[in-house]
């Protein structure tokens, strides 16, 4: 994977971030979901870097990115999840940048779009709704499909330790579940074998707990807070999502979005369910290039 892509641990603004980088133009930065790492963006990423500055980087507590102490979240706040990421790209040179994100990618994006939008130039969030209207929607459907939102945030130690048990088969049976056709067939081998890899060891589990502890308390309430005093994403944005995504089967993607855009808003459906870049790459990377060029 990701041949001809330079490898740097970079500082963040709280942790140590793991990145992958190449490509020469205007520099675009990828930042990959649950339970994932930045191993999802390696089908679109050297295309992508035929005409921007690529930057994959693995989230704090993912991947190969460092994982902070934390016990309720307070260190998973996609507030604090952003601030890495913009810290990063200046420590890269890049003050202000194009950024993709997908699932909780796509949360840490949209969260950076609205604390700084002095660095975002463009948008795209790949198969997510924002924070609070996922949990104003929050029915018994939506509980028993989205079960993970509430499992993941219980307190520490019960998910660790049950995840801990068997955490390939639990990394398995997620990505499987949220595909189309309920298998990892999607998943190339190489990334397949680096989220087991990654996924597979007690930091990552805590980590990934801890990143859905803030999701259920800290991050909705910066969404409320910003929903309250008006505050939106200023940059344009693209909203992509999987015909048989978790937003397609809640209602109008598109619709759930437009309360929180200011500024030009665009969407695009692809194939497949939850994971876009692996499910649909010519699509999803047809639609990239269209909205970042």
């Amino acid at each position: 994977m990701f041949e001809g892509f330079e490898t740097r641990i970079v500082p963040g603004a709280g942790a140590d971030i793991f990145c992958r980088i190449a490509g020469s133009g205007p520099p675009l930065l990828a930042l990959h979901g649950y339970p994932q790492t930045g191993a999802m963006w390696a089908g679109l990423a050297p295309r992508l870097a035929e005409r921007f500055t690529v930057v994959v980087a693995d989230l704090r507590g993912y991947g190969q990115s460092a994982p902070p102490d934390s016990r309720s979240g307070e260190h998973y706040a996609k507030r604090s999840m952003g601030n890495d990421m913009a810290a990063a790209m200046r420590e890269l040179g890049h003050e202000r940048f194009r950024l993709a994100g997908h699932d909780r990618g796509g949360r840490v994006a949209y969260r950076l779009a609205l604390d700084h939008p002095e660095v975002v130039e463009r948008l795209a969030v790949l198969d997510v709704a924002p924070t609070a209207a996922m949990w104003d929607g929050f029915d018994a459907a939506r509980a028993l499909s989205s079960y993970h939102w509430t499992f993941l945030a219980q307190p520490n130690p019960l998910p660790e330790r049950l995840i801990g048990a068997d955490p390939v088969f639990y990394l398995d049976h997620t990505l499987a579940s949220w595909t189309a056709n309920h298998s990892t067939s999607a998943f190339a081998p190489d990334a397949l074998a680096e989220y087991r890899r990654a996924f597979n060891r007690p930091e990552a589990i805590h980590a990934a707990c801890e990143d859905y502890r803030a999701g259920a308390t800290i991050d909705r309430e910066h969404d409320e807070a910003d929903r309250r005093e008006g505050r939106r994403i200023a940059a344009p944005t693209l909203v992509i999502w999987g015909a048989e995504g978790t937003p397609a089967k809640s209602g109008d993607p598109l619709a759930a979005w437009r309360p929180w855009v200011s500024g030009e808003l665009s969407g695009r459906e692809v194939p497949g369910g939850h994971f876009v870049a692996e499910e649909a790459p010519e699509e999803t990377l047809e639609a990239l290039l269209a909205f970042f060029a």
